[in-house]
């Protein structure tokens, strides 16, 4: 069978989808606080503040059980899924060209679920906190800020590319 293009053969482009939450609550002020953790031990932006539940979808799982599974493993928390709420997708690179470094990234926030929240991976974290959306943590993991930021602007679109 011939290729359509001659004799260049593409190669397909390949994704490693992940699952975020964000925890959010309402703060003193009328806004919006987020949990976050401060990475640790993991050879991905360590030493930075990120999404307090996120991690890769695992073969045959929805992106909405790994979701609830991730806020259950590292957070300790319970979830329904009713109560995610989806607020963007992210296609993102790292452009080494190495396909682990070619992500889609699917963002849910939640404002209610079962247990009190608490590092359940300690090797994983250096600490646990909540804060404002207007004010997180220096620094922050760039394309989860991105995200928390436009969340915080009211200006969150369905689909963000970071790194192209």
């Amino acid at each position: 069978m011939s290729d359509p293009i001659g004799s260049v053969r593409s190669v397909r482009f390949q994704l490693v989808p992940a699952a975020y939450v964000m925890l959010l609550r309402p703060a003193a002020d009328g806004g919006d606080e987020v949990l976050l953790q401060l990475r640790q031990g993991t050879g991905f932006m360590d030493g930075h503040w990120a999404c307090a539940a996120a991690g890769h979808v695992e073969a045959g799982e929805s992106v909405l059980s790994a979701a609830i599974r991730e806020a259950a493993e590292e957070l300790g928390v319970t979830i329904e899924p009713h109560e995610m709420q989806p607020l963007t997708t992210v296609h993102r690179t790292q452009r080494t060209g190495d396909p682990v470094d070619e992500r889609v990234d699917f963002f849910f926030c939640c404002r209610r679920w079962a247990g009190e929240p608490r590092l359940m991976e300690p090797a994983k974290s250096a600490g646990m906190g909540w804060f404002p959306l207007g004010a997180l943590p220096d620094p922050t993991v760039p394309h989860e800020q991105a995200v928390l930021g436009a969340l915080h602007a009211a200006h969150l679109a369905p689909i963000l590319t970071f790194g192209f």
